[in-house]
């Protein structure tokens, strides 16, 4: 196993660069990246960074240098021959060939378009815009990148034993965490922890530690090069970017009602089995499934992804019972914010009643709260957003309005056209 503090202590040695593979990534970045090759290719994407919590000042902690070094390195990186071989020829999901040979011949050529980055204020501007199928894949390394630079300024003055000790107590806190759900029978558990993460080495770690620790309830890992790595389930289904694109092509309300429920008709022309999850919080999951088509019903399941959890399993569950369904038949992913309480109480709440399963993201591979002076470690809320498509911009509502984002008008006329009403407002931590 590998020492990460004397690795950490000798970063300056520039043995690991932060991300080190196209495939360091979320799986589902590659399966909606294949669908917009498909039906999207020539659309043009801005993404951009958002540091939701604005009392961390990124650009006067991470060096500009070094995250245009870090950056630069990225736009070098290509598909190795055994990544290649990976993805060609492994079974994702039930399903050989997951990945066309046109996708992966696109694919295997591909260098990452250039990026905008500057400094405003306390913050870093940072922005990435081309073809969508080659900007979307920006967005997790550069996440990753910016969140692991921020822990080695943190670290950088601290001695080689100091570092021992640290992350002996932050393996000790992970173990202690999966030490109560290594009892909940028929619990599944994945590690969707890429975009957050202290480091890849920390990410790494974590993986293994579940996967010795929680034996056949952990299920995978969304991210591709740890599963390839570590030969375990490379895990994801879709993500917000999809509808929030395919709103901003829309030309009339009509069309931008319809926008969400287009988006997963061209994945289910695509994908079936598990990989049929419906994100409906994108503009609001009450209104989404207010209005969703009936073959939605018959999908596998739901992905809760804001607001507040109970609530959306609610709501989920009383919409496939107003269709015919069986709720003990469907899948619920939970995956916002989670922590391991939280984790133990909605699979006691929903186990029996429904197919459970987590999706533990940034309070796995990146708790360090309270661990340094400071509380310098701790885990902010860093994301990378579709900010535009073809010159228009996007917009989320989500079921949290504190995770809205878009122009103010914009947002109120989503609010309009997709009937949502008061939300309640909760604290975004991560």
């Amino acid at each position: 196993m590998v020492d990460i503090a004397t690795r950490v202590y000798n970063h300056k040695w520039k043995i690991d660069p932060i991300v080190r593979s196209l495939i360091d990534t979320d799986f589902y970045k590659l399966l909606m990246c294949q669908s917009v090759f498909r039906n999207h290719p020539d659309t043009v994407v801005t993404f951009r960074l958002i540091n939701r919590s604005t009392h961390v000042p990124l650009a006067d902690l991470v060096d500009e240098g070094e995250l245009r070094e870090q950056l630069d390195h990225i736009r070098t990186l290509s598909l190795s021959r055994g990544e290649s071989t990976f993805l060609r020829g492994n079974t994702f999901y039930g399903k050989r060939q997951m990945f066309r040979p046109e996708f992966m011949e696109w694919f295997e050529n591909l260098r990452l378009p250039p990026y905008h980055l500057e400094r405003r204020g306390d913050q870093y501007e940072l922005t990435f815009e081309g073809p969508w199928p080659e900007v979307m894949l920006w967005e997790i390394p550069a996440l990753a990148v910016l969140m692991e630079l921020r822990s080695r300024a943190v670290l950088n003055s601290m001695g080689r034993f100091e570092l021992q000790v640290l992350y002996a107590r932050a393996m000790t806190r992970v173990w202690e965490k999966l030490a109560p759900l290594r009892d909940l029978a028929g619990l599944k558990l994945a590690d969707f922890g890429t975009r957050r993460r202290h480091s890849f080495l920390w990410q790494d770690w974590c993986v293994q530690a579940l996967m010795e620790a929680m034996g056949d309830k952990f299920i995978g890992t969304s991210n591709c090069l740890i599963a390839m790595r570590r030969e375990v389930e490379a895990i994801g289904t879709n993500a917000h970017e999809l509808p929030m694109v395919y709103a901003a092509l829309a030309d009339t309300d009509e069309e931008l009602a319809e926008a969400p429920y287009k988006v997963l008709a061209d994945w289910h022309e695509e994908h079936e089995g598990n990989l049929r999850v419906i994100l409906p919080d994108t503009f609001g999951t009450e209104s989404f499934l207010a209005h969703a088509p009936g073959w939605l019903a018959g999908w596998t399941g739901i992905r809760v992804d804001s607001g507040d959890p109970a609530k959306g399993a609610e709501i989920a569950i009383d919409w496939w019972k107003s269709h015919g369904e069986d709720p003990r038949e469907k899948l619920i992913i939970f995956s916002d914010g989670l922590d391991a309480g939280k984790i133990e109480e909605l699979h006691k709440q929903f186990s029996g009643r429904v197919k459970v399963s987590f999706g533990w993201g940034t309070l796995l591979t990146n708790d360090f709260r309270g661990l340094v002076p400071g509380d310098a470690l701790a885990p902010f809320s860093l994301v990378c957003k579709a900010a535009a498509a073809n010159g228009r911009p996007t917009v989320k509502l989500s079921d949290n309005p504190n995770k809205a984002m878009g122009p103010a008008e914009e947002i109120k006329r989503y609010r309009r056209v997709f009937g949502v009403g008061a939300q309640e407002a909760l604290d975004v931590i991560v």
